[in-house]
């Protein structure tokens, strides 16, 4: 598990380090009522990821992601695109829709999942609970905005859901790598809301 932490914490740091280098630029306002309840939603939702990871390796063995690096280009499952809340001139509305469509996106990946592992069914739909959670506050925020809800941003394409985990090992192995996409939307997607909410 600690070699699991580190590998994870590297990640991340990976994740940063490239993202600092397009640094956001002035955001408008958003109620901080809201910005405080999605980082209460975030973390809660990394809580659940973490829970799975822990499962996943502790019942399956799944505690690498560099074991699974050629199911995960079988697989193809794409990282979710966050462009408009990591440029320069970070585009709220873009940026809004684009974590609403990546919720909506990792929601489906998890409803295929349904039925299996063994032993991760009920992490699974808590997770789902709380993702349907955070995606509806985004969805309220939008509509207060006046931007449609569901609309994918601009900048940034949302990959089509078209994924079907038709195999028990299939099934292991996408939760193990829909969590590590997960983990690292999550990560960015808390950057950018810690930026908002130190807005004046």
């Amino acid at each position: 598990m600690k070699l699991m932490a580190l590998q994870l914490l590297l990640w991340h740091s990976a994740l940063w380090t490239v993202h600092e280098a397009t640094p956001l630029g002035p955001a408008h306002y958003l109620p901080e009522t809201f910005l405080l309840k999605c980082l209460e939603q975030v973390r809660k939702i990394q809580a659940d990821v973490l829970v799975l990871q822990e499962r996943l390796c502790a019942t399956h063995q799944l505690c690498h992601p560099e074991e699974l690096v050629l199911f995960r280009h079988s697989l193809s499952i794409p990282q979710v695109p966050l462009g408009s809340c990591s440029s320069q001139a970070l585009q709220l509305t873009g940026c809004l829709g684009q974590l609403h469509s990546g919720l909506l996106f990792y929601q489906g990946l998890l409803q295929a999942l349904a039925g299996g592992p063994p032993g991760v069914g009920p992490t699974l739909d808590v997770l789902q609970l709380d993702i349907n959670d955070f995606a509806t506050n985004i969805r309220q925020q939008m509509q207060e905005l006046g931007m449609a809800p569901g609309v994918p941003a601009a900048q940034g394409t949302m990959p089509t859901f078209t994924f079907t985990f038709t195999s028990a090992f299939q099934r292991r192995a996408g939760a193990f790598l829909v969590a590590s996409n997960l983990q690292g939307f999550l990560e960015l997607a808390l950057r950018v809301l810690r930026y908002l909410s130190s807005e004046p």
